[in-house]
């Protein structure tokens, strides 16, 4: 083959920074959004944030005063006689304003009780409020059973046992581990027992919550059973026998073999059930970590006199500027080259943030057009909606579309949901229109909230009274669709 040099012209799509910077905000979360912004911030001194969270904040000035900032740049008020044209930190003359240094204590004293910024030390009714808050630390699970180990009165032995058994429970309390691995990791210098380490797990299912140390859900429920008061002992002993041994024919409603084998009629099992029901089956999951992740909304849907209005979410609309005395300096040319680069991606990271948040405005409104009856009458008046749609509407490519609506949120009259939700495949109807999958889930959830618990209806019947209501669906679309909402089927809906 032989080899020459050849000139070729050709066009090809290149992504400038300030283009990769557009499509990375776009697809951020309101969370990841201002992490970004605070990393930006931190980078690029020519860059500004109005909206600081800690304006209103109690800082501590250079001499260890308190001080409340306001935000606003302005001054604090001055102390009352003095003026507020003086210094309050110039240096007072040796021996002036008292002679032993009592007077910087009475200071001091006035300063830390001004919490609001009120003089004369007066508080206000609220001002607890607005102190600095620290969440206090959650005590774990293993401190929880630790500390009634150690009052137990048992001995040292019997207490490094039941704290070698509290180290192997997991999250929800259960010992996973058999008691003879955990006998085999023991050193044979230690001369520890089988029984032993028995009688630590004994020790330690003694103790609260109830349930916890036991190897097996049957077994926690048992111990539950055995020290809950106000049973009666003939159900206590029914409840027993079925726990440890029918466990499964229970959790599957085999009410008819249940009855068969322990010889017992439905009221016998209806108070069985009832006591089950005040058992917990995760004993230790009320230890665990229970901070809540809350959701900002990225929309705000509010019902007008002409229908319904979209606005942004100001709370997570950062408020950015450029910082006017690095400007000043560059205009001046007092300046190097790359505060020069530093003033430019200020100025496109501004461009870029009022772009995002203009973008998603115009998704969430044509959007709220498109799915009005949902506003007005709840899921079951939704309908189908693709990404395309929405794209062809407002000139944007799907990928858009797709960026805008993953991790936002609108807040609606009917609840807080992800823009992705409105969105949904179609299901035919026998007029020939189309029906929303979401609309479909919805029937499901009604229909089954409303059904007889002793003759619940199955995919089949759900189905059945869809298509009569003009929704053809397979009963394994319904079978889908129940699954999806977390709906148990039939045969564990059935109650006695």
């Amino acid at each position: 083959m032989k080899q020459s040099l050849q000139l070729r012209t050709s066009q090809h799509l290149a992504l400038t920074p300030q283009l990769q910077q557009s499509i990375r905000l776009l697809q951020l979360s309101t969370l990841e959004l201002h992490q970004e912004i605070e990393q930006i911030l931190t980078d690029n001194p020519l860059l500004e944030r109005l909206d600081d969270p800690l304006d209103h904040s109690v800082r501590l000035l250079a001499d260890g005063a308190i001080s409340s900032s306001t935000g606003n740049g302005e001054a604090p008020p001055a102390p009352p006689g003095q003026e507020q044209g003086a210094a309050a930190d110039a240096p007072k003359p040796e021996g002036e304003g008292g002679d032993d240094g009592g007077d910087g204590d009475r200071d001091r004293g006035e300063a830390d009780s001004d919490w609001g910024g009120e003089g004369g030390g007066a508080r206000s009714g609220d001002d607890e409020d607005g102190r600095p808050q620290l969440e206090a630390c959650s005590t774990t699970l293993r401190e929880h059973l630790t500390e009634q180990v150690h009052t137990t009165g048992c001995g040292t032995r019997d207490r490094a046992l039941a704290e070698l058994v509290i180290d192997a429970l997991d999250d929800n309390g259960y010992l996973e581990e058999p008691l003879d691995d955990i006998h085999a990791r023991l050193p044979e210098e230690l001369e520890v027992e089988m029984d032993e380490l028995r009688c630590a797990l004994a020790l330690v299912q003694s103790l609260d919550p109830v349930g916890v140390g036991a190897r097996s859900a049957a077994e926690c429920l048992a111990l539950q059973i055995r020290r809950m008061p106000g049973v009666p002992l003939v159900t206590r002993r029914l409840a027993l026998k079925i726990v440890e041994g029918y466990l499964s024919w229970f959790a599957q409603r085999e009410y008819t073999k249940l009855k068969k084998a322990l010889d017992c009629d439905d009221e016998d099992l209806r108070e069985v059930q009832a006591v089950v029901r005040q058992c917990n089956p995760h004993p230790g999951a009320a230890f665990g970590s229970n901070v809540s992740d809350y959701v900002v909304p990225d929309v705000i849907v509010r019902r007008a006199k002409n229908g319904w209005s979209v606005t942004l979410n100001p709370d997570v609309m950062p408020k950015l500027r450029v910082n006017a005395m690095y400007a000043n300096l560059l205009k001046q040319g007092k300046s190097e080259m790359q505060m020069g680069a530093q003033l430019q991606e200020a100025k496109w990271l501004i461009k870029n943030m009022r772009q995002r948040f203009d973008t998603i405005l115009r998704v969430a409104e044509a959007i709220v057009e498109r799915q009005r009856n949902f506003f007005s009458h709840g899921a079951v008046a939704m309908r189908p909606l693709v990404l395309r749609e929405i794209a062809d509407t407002l000139g944007l490519h799907e990928s858009t579309i797709s960026r805008v609506t993953t991790q936002k949120y609108m807040l609606t009259p009917h609840g807080m949901f992800e823009l992705k939700y409105f969105f949904g495949s179609h299901v035919a109807t026998e007029a020939g229109g189309e029906a929303s999958s979401t609309a479909i889930r919805a029937l499901i959830a009604q229909l089954t909230g409303a059904e007889d618990p002793k003759n619940p209806l199955s995919d089949s019947k759900i189905a059945e009274m869809l298509g009569e209501q003009g929704m053809v669906i397979a009963r394994r679309t319904v079978a889908k669709y129940r699954e999806a909402l977390k709906i148990p089927p039939v045969s564990l809906r059935k109650s006695l």
